[in-house]
């Protein structure tokens, strides 16, 4: 619910998954006519522990915001020792071509399906703020890639920044310090998927426009993803799938606020469902009241909505 998006602005000041040192989570493409892939963790915080939510999150490689959504009612500044945590690594793939990027920016996570394996890699991500959101139902390319890259802030970014008694300069340098990281791949004039310097935003509204990748992340995807990568933006809170056991699951997140408005009220954003999952909830065979939980909980996890 909307109290997961209000965390955020104070938050500023494996069965069937393969780890990949740290730096993506890579899942084997299911059977035909199949998605739900992966298998959900279950972490318990340890006794003397003095770990943050997000530094559990990185571990596991998960956003800050599926963490918050898995584990309601967490705190993300210090989990209570012996709290059982769910590490949501279970879900459904986005019902679209497996090829290139997929960014599903509802979810906060980056698919690749790397070319001629049988393999999705799947990353989370921070997303644009409101008012300066990532582009949706888009697809584009990776045009080029650059090491060490430099930034040149935009008129109003540096408006931005006077108007917090903060100075940039004309051209950001390469360096720890930019937010940029140290890795870029620009798919557009105007949009990078880039590394950053501020880790604690992966999983949150906190970019320009740009798609931000934990350092390591982003190295990985940077030496693998050829230029001329498929890139393709989407925006589907809720995702379907129906499964060849005949299991139908659904998995709900919340859908990114469109005002400062919604944003900022304690109720719920409004979800709309498309066409297609609103026929595919339909069926005789759906436990209604187990449609409607998932509908308010928004947990981000799959959810079999038929017995």
């Amino acid at each position: 619910m909307n109290i997961v998006r209000n965390a955020i602005p104070a938050l500023l000041c494996g069965l069937m998954l393969t780890s990949l040192s740290a730096s993506a989570v890579e899942y084997p493409l299911p059977p035909a006519k199949s998605r739900l892939v992966g298998q959900n963790i279950e972490y318990v915080v340890p006794a003397d522990s003095t770990q943050s939510l997000e530094a559990i999150a990185a571990r596991y490689q998960i956003g800050l915001t599926g963490m918050m959504e898995a584990n309601p009612g967490v705190d993300p500044y210090l989990p209570r020792p012996g709290k059982t945590l769910i590490i949501p690594q279970q879900l459904i793939l986005p019902d679209t071509v497996h090829e290139g990027i997929v960014i599903n920016v509802a979810e906060m996570r980056l698919y690749y399906y790397p070319k001629g394996t049988k393999t999705v890699e799947v990353l989370p991500i921070g997303i644009g703020q409101l008012g300066t959101d990532t582009p949706v139902n888009w697809v584009t390319s990776v045009q080029r890639k650059k090491a060490n890259p430099t930034w040149t802030p935009t008129a109003k970014v540096h408006k931005e920044y006077a108007e917090r008694g903060e100075y940039l300069p004309p051209v950001v340098p390469a360096g720890p310090e930019n937010p940029m990281g140290l890795f870029a791949m620009y798919i557009g004039n105007l949009y990078a998927i880039h590394g950053t310097n501020a880790p604690f935003g992966i999983g949150l509204r906190v970019s320009h426009g740009c798609v931000r990748l934990r350092n390591d992340d982003i190295e990985h995807l940077f030496n693998i993803v050829p230029v001329g990568t498929r890139v393709q933006f989407i925006n589907e809170p809720v995702k379907a799938a129906l499964e060849p056991d005949g299991k139908r699951y659904i998995e709900v997140h919340e859908p990114l606020s469109r005002t400062m408005e919604e944003l900022n009220s304690p109720e719920p954003s409004s979800l709309s469902l498309s066409a297609a999952v609103s026929r595919f909830i339909a069926k005789a065979d759906t436990d209604s009241h187990i449609v409607k939980q998932a509908l308010e909980d928004r947990s981000g996890l799959p959810t079999q909505i038929n017995p």
